[in-house]
């Protein structure tokens, strides 16, 4: 059942509930999250910038955990609101990156294929998780 392997993966990582945020569709684990599980694996990523434009970025992400590879890609489109892009920061590359980044660290450990996003890849699961902190 997913619901104990997540609960395993959690107490494993020393996840708390600040870190995890159950979004109607989706579980949601925030950036302090996934560094917590990178650090504690020491995951090995390494980057490469195949599209750099002012408005439009796309990162690879190269990870390695133990003997596992595994390569995903971030993107960013600035827009003038989510309908036209799916960031509203001028940082694309970073927003690119950053959204590599979390999805490189939770395929390598699980938490993708059990559909737990991180909250950078999309604005409006951090809208949400805001919106529920304050």
């Amino acid at each position: 059942m997913n619901r104990d392997k997540l609960s395993e993966l959690y107490k494993k990582y020393n996840l708390t509930k600040d870190d995890v945020f159950k979004h109607q569709h989706y579980v949601i684990i925030t950036r302090t999250g996934i560094e917590k599980i990178e650090a504690q694996e020491n995951i090995l990523i390494k980057y490469k910038s195949i599209v750099n434009e002012p408005n439009f970025a796309v990162i690879q992400a190269f990870g390695e955990l133990n003997d596992r590879k595994m390569e995903t890609f971030g993107s960013a489109l600035k827009g003038a609101n989510y309908k036209d892009g799916n960031t509203n920061t001028w940082y694309v590359a970073e927003m690119a990156e950053k959204r590599a980044f979390s999805r490189i660290v939770l395929k390598l450990t699980g938490f993708y294929a059990l559909g737990v996003f991180g909250e950078d890849e999309s604005e409006d699961f951090k809208q949400k998780i805001k919106t529920i902190k304050e």
